[in-house]
């Protein structure tokens, strides 16, 4: 059965977007910082041997992307394919999509709540793990028992402002560590959320 994991790199005191985040600089001021250790220098996800590969191969295997409105907006839904992937992506949310959804087959825009956008992408998925994008679907999605899992990157920088992974949660969350990978770019841990 598919799993729903977040992917995020993170700076080390928590923030995944720096200062100056918006339409105009999506992921704000030295946001590429969080993702040198995944790219190669054309901005290709890294291949090959090593951590970098060994996630790249990982994240190729998705089977459907659950996206916050803002983050989907932000990057014109991948021109509606994340990544060249050809899977769906689900977007909560409260308000219709604008317009130029209608050219992009792939997304869908739901607007019953986090559970119902999970439920679709893990049917959309098969046995096939979901991924789950955007601070705040994130947030939503770990209040709703719906997020299976977590990939952080934790990266050796400290941003000191920005936007939070988990600015706001309404109770402790426990988590079981699953796996450690530590590299002199980052430490890449997996947590399996306790129910």
């Amino acid at each position: 059965m598919a799993a729903s994991v977040l992917y995020m790199s993170m700076s080390l005191d928590g923030y995944i977007a720096g200062t100056n985040d918006g339409p105009d600089n999506p992921g704000g001021d030295g946001f590429i910082r969080l993702h040198e250790w995944c790219l190669t220098p054309d901005g290709e996800l890294r291949r090959g041997n090593g951590p970098a590969g060994q996630f790249a191969d990982e994240y190729d295997v998705i089977g459907a992307v659950v996206v916050g409105r803002r983050t989907a907006e932000q990057v014109d839904h991948w021109g509606g394919d994340h990544h060249g992937r050809g899977v769906q992506i689900f977007v909560p949310s409260h308000r219709p999509p604008g317009p130029s959804v209608a050219n992009y087959p792939l997304v869908t825009y739901v607007t019953d709540g986090i559970e119902s956008a999970m439920a679709q992408a893990k049917a959309a998925a098969g046995d096939r793990d979901v991924l789950v994008h955007g601070a705040y679907t994130a947030q939503r999605a770990l209040e709703a028992g719906v997020l299976d899992e977590l990939q952080i990157h934790q990266i050796p920088v400290l941003f000191g402002g920005g936007r939070r992974l988990f600015d706001v949660l309404p109770s402790r969350v426990e988590l079981d560590v699953v796996r450690v990978v530590d590299t002199p770019e980052a430490t890449h841990i997996r947590y399996r959320v306790r129910r």
